[in-house]
């Protein structure tokens, strides 16, 4: 029987998940990564670790999964977006990739940000976004950039690793401000304004399509197959959809790791730069979907874990599963600054309403409502919830029952949970090699999985989380303008 492998190359690890043609999961390794962040706002990586932590995962597979491994038949490949992989001659790497939620580019980011980009794009540029970084990089490191012969997103250096190929795919390639994201190819006219030329750029194929089959000299290492197929693979976010079976118009996910995200596929292209929402590509052809984005959802809660000494299911434990109402501390989840809806780099975050006898589990419940509220206002930019009857819940934040009941609740709106198993972008990136390798149809492949239990919005609580809801959205503009006036 053959095997497919999904890579996921998150922030803070890789994931390998190897499945067979059923679907049904063999075996996962996951591998930590390190964050450098050498100065305020920034965060960077280095990416031998990318290859490093790759190669121990397919030792670990090997040694574990021997018969599996030499069925494999097909790869496909996730990672973390809009980050900037400059390599020069000879492909060799030139600095650090600067990282989706480093925000020293947004003076060049708000420069980019106009009619014409919003036009070709269908998005306002982030900070985060890689165009931005290349500019940052040339006015600052300008030894460097002179360098510059091709610039890679992660993931798709791990596929040059792994294939010799420099391709990138649609989903991923939307989120760099360099991609005619209603045309589904590269502008030149974008990468002009950032003196940067197609030659720079890697070739483009769908996230179902095959970008090259992996090295002679690495299947030979590992004893693997001739010939096995690396399929495109797509942006975390779009993996991720794949994963849990949001490709159809009106289909949704939440998703609560590091980040905070709110993904809904949509069959046309329609663009709305204006709400900070961002409209990108999809994995699969003539899809595109809309996204919501708070920098620091999971991470709001692992940062006050590191703060109060206690792991975050301790944490939320401690508020049971029966969802309370609104307590009376307010926080503002912008760790990193934030997107959407309000695209401020510069922002931070806030507990308001600090009281003497507040305690840990007030702060618990701020955090988790505060992420809530930032994933409503990620909806609201959207056109509110009529645009999805349910949304499926993944990263690590969804282990807390209570939190999606707040977020069922929140945002008036079903919360399914998949069942036991891993639906996340490892194992999305691993059907997309199924659909590259086996030639299969999408439609067949990336279905919805087996649910284990929804959240309902709880009735009796919607007033209160309504008015608790505009609390939140008084606080940013009275804080912004502290801020300003510091």
């Amino acid at each position: 029987m053959p095997t497919f492998l999904g890579l996921d190359l998150g922030t803070s690890s890789l994931k390998a998940l190897l499945i067979d043609e059923t679907q049904s999961p063999i075996a996962s390794v996951s591998l930590p990564l390190t964050v450098e962040r050498p100065d305020f706002g920034w965060s960077e990586q280095d990416p031998a670790s990318w290859i490093a932590a790759c190669e121990k995962a397919l030792d670990q597979l090997k040694a574990e999964q021997p018969q599996a491994m030499a069925a494999l038949a097909g790869i496909g490949l996730s990672g973390h977006m809009h980050g900037a992989t400059l390599l020069g001659e000879g492909d060799a790497v030139l600095r650090p990739c600067i990282l989706w939620n480093d925000t020293r580019s947004h003076a060049e980011a708000a420069e980019l940000d106009d009619a014409e980009s919003r036009a070709i794009t269908g998005n306002i540029v982030f900070p985060g976004f890689t165009a931005p970084k290349l500019v940052w990089v040339e006015r600052h490191e300008p030894e460097i950039f002179a360098k510059v012969r091709r610039v890679l997103l992660p993931k798709d250096y791990l596929r040059l690793w792994l294939t010799g190929e420099a391709v990138s795919e649609m989903s991923d390639a939307a989120g760099t401000a360099w991609l005619d994201t209603g045309k589904r190819d590269w502008s030149a006219t974008m990468l002009e304004r950032t003196h940067l030329s197609i030659d720079t750029m890697p070739r483009l194929v769908e996230g179902s399509e095959a970008s090259g089959t992996l090295r002679a000299e690495l299947a030979a290492r590992w004893g693997l197959p001739a010939g096995i197929v690396v399929a495109g693979g797509g942006g975390d976010n779009a993996a991720s959809a794949c994963g849990v079976g949001v490709v159809a118009p009106g289909t949704g996910f939440l998703s609560l790791g590091t980040s905070g995200v709110v993904f809904t596929a949509t069959a046309g292209y329609t663009p709305a730069p204006e709400t900070a929402l961002h409209t990108f590509c999809h994995a699969l052809p003539g899809l595109w979907h809309q996204m919501g984005v708070t920098l620091s959802a999971a991470g709001s809660l692992e940062w006050l874990s590191k703060l109060l000494q206690e792991k975050p299911g301790e944490l939320t434990a401690r508020l049971g599963d029966d969802l309370q109402g609104p307590g009376r501390l307010l926080f503002l989840p912008y760790l990193s600054g934030e997107r959407t809806p309000h695209n401020d780099a510069a922002m931070r975050g806030v507990f308001a309403g600090l009281e003497a006898d507040t305690d840990r589990a007030d702060m618990v419940k701020a955090v988790l409502e505060g992420v809530a509220f930032s994933m409503r206002d990620c909806l609201e930019a959207g056109g509110g919830t009529h645009t999805v009857d349910r949304l499926i819940a993944v990263g690590a934040g969804s282990r807390s029952h209570y939190w999606l009941r707040l977020m069922a609740t929140v945002l008036d709106t079903e919360i399914a949970l998949p069942a036991a198993g891993d639906f996340g972008a490892a194992f999305g990136a691993a059907r997309l090699g199924i659909c590259a390798a086996a030639g299969a149809d999408p439609k067949e492949v990336i279905t919805v999985p087996p649910l284990a239990e929804s959240f309902a919005p709880q009735p009796e609580f919607k007033a209160e989380f309504e008015a608790a809801y505009r609390r939140y959205r008084a606080l940013y503009p009275a804080v912004k303008g502290a801020l300003s006036a510091a």
